[in-house]
């Protein structure tokens, strides 16, 4: 083989070599940019559960120590009366004329 041709095939080799390296690095740098996009997301969902972690966690406190709450939840949401009180309810108010 002469001189030529062993410099072209050894530039060949590197040509193939660096297009490799080249195409699996774009690859690598595409997931960690997909798997920064990813984490971001998640730590947002996680904020976002931690402050319902914290409302919810003060509302069963709040329902353990506060028996004023504790009857508000109970009308509001349950409908429920006092012995001798009475309930009105009221039809919807119809539209403007």
């Amino acid at each position: 083989m002469s001189l030529r041709s062993r410099r072209l095939l050894r530039t060949a080799v590197l040509a193939v070599l660096a297009i490799s390296l080249a195409a699996y690095g774009c690859q690598s740098l595409t997931r960690v940019w997909a798997l920064k996009k990813e984490v971001e997301i998640l730590e947002r969902e996680v904020g976002a559960l931690r402050a319902d972690t914290a409302r919810l966690t003060a509302e069963v406190d709040r329902l353990r120590t506060d028996p004023e709450y504790i009857e508000q939840i109970a009308r509001e949401k349950l409908g429920l009366v006092k012995p001798g009180e009475r309930v009105y309810k009221l039809p919807p108010a119809s539209g403007s004329r």
